[in-house]
């Protein structure tokens, strides 16, 4: 389904929504990711796959949002129905997005997941609509396992519905819950928290800020001062995939004056993963690096990524090992079959480490 034909069909369809409001503090909708709760009426999502679901009886669903500029887009689904969402291609301000009519009488199921990333803004989230009699019903229970995913675009899910043949930069065909991470995630029925920002880096980024500056804020909008709590959620699972960035920065563009050394990098590196280790002391990471062309042949970045790993394995860290993911020649960024290729291989190697 093309989401602007899609949506164009519900809207219309002249249903009417303002029947049941439900508000965005209602204890019965079950939020997941990094969100502002500052006002718990106007809850604010900016990292990608920030999710909000629930459970509901009614035959329509809409759903309302506020968004700073207007670049946002939203997976709607209904009823687990993964393989055909509606996309919300949020306007800037306040709106009502009709995403579902005609349901069947009985309980349904909605998932809300952002596609996009704090490059494209916040979005406050403003509740929803159910057709006269609908209500919120007690929310799924929450999944027990937790991953926790620092990337870049890669994690981001920048380019992956685009053609393979065709430009890989458009915010519609960014969508982070077909991303390796929240692929990945559902397959090991874990809960996620995507940590990531196209063009992001550890040493340097396309932007004046890199993920050691980024990581730590509850807002993914650019660099701010705002602070996520490390001890309201806790991963089992660490997944950290940078450098691609800093390969393109330093030896292509040579944006580094004076070039660092091959340890200045592993140590920048090192730096960067031992500050989620002490976060995390007892979590599981995985330093992941691909599959752009930072592990094609040659390429001296995953050997950097091994080195940092063996010396925090010398120094008594037991709890983390290096895992690259396949060079395949594609020069873009991760089309969803990369992504599912890529995802399959790290699903595997969690289970093996962690016994899931």
């Amino acid at each position: 389904m093309k989401f602007k034909t899609g949506l164009l069909a519900l809207l219309l369809a002249g249903q009417a929504f303002a029947g049941v409001a439900i508000q965005p503090d209602n204890a019965q909708l079950q939020y997941t990711g990094r969100i502002d709760f500052a006002d718990r009426a106007r809850p604010m999502l900016s990292w990608p796959g920030t999710s909000i679901e629930g459970n509901f009886t009614g035959a329509a669903l809409a759903v309302k949002l506020d968004d700073q500029l207007g670049k946002n887009l939203f997976n709607v689904f209904i009823d687990g129905d993964l393989a055909k969402p509606v996309v919300i291609e949020a306007a800037q301000g306040s709106k009502t997005y009709p995403v579902a009519s005609g349901l069947t009488p009985g309980a349904h199921r909605f998932l809300i997941t952002k596609r996009t990333e704090g490059e494209e803004g916040g979005t406050f989230f403003q509740g929803l609509e159910l057709a006269d009699g609908g209500k919120l019903l007690p929310p799924p229970p929450r999944k027990k396992r937790h991953i926790e995913f620092f990337g870049d675009s890669i994690t981001s899910g920048m380019g992956n519905e685009s053609p393979d043949n065709g430009p890989d930069d458009r915010r519609q065909d960014k969508n982070n819950f077909m991303s390796y991470a929240s692929i990945t995630a559902r397959a090991l029925d874990a809960e996620a928290h995507i940590t990531s920002q196209s063009g992001i880096g550890v040493m340097i980024s396309w932007f004046p800020f890199t993920m050691p500056d980024f990581y730590d804020q509850l807002s993914a909008v650019g660099n701010n001062d705002t602070h996520w709590d490390f001890k309201a959620w806790t991963p089992e699972v660490v997944v950290i995939n940078l450098f691609q960035n800093d390969r393109w920065l330093i030896d292509r563009e040579k944006r580094l004056s004076p070039m660092p050394t091959d340890d200045q990098r592993i140590a920048a590196y090192r730096t960067f993963v031992q500050k989620i280790r002490a976060l995390y002391p007892n979590a599981y990471i995985v330093c992941a690096l691909g599959s752009m062309d930072a592990v094609q042949e040659g390429s001296k970045w995953p050997g950097y990524v091994r080195s940092a790993v063996d010396q925090m394995q010398a120094s008594g860290d037991q709890r983390i090992d290096t895992l690259v993911f396949p060079w395949t020649g594609f020069g873009g960024h991760p089309r969803v079959k990369q992504h599912q290729a890529n995802a399959a291989q790290l699903t595997a190697f969690i289970r093996q480490k962690m016994g899931w």
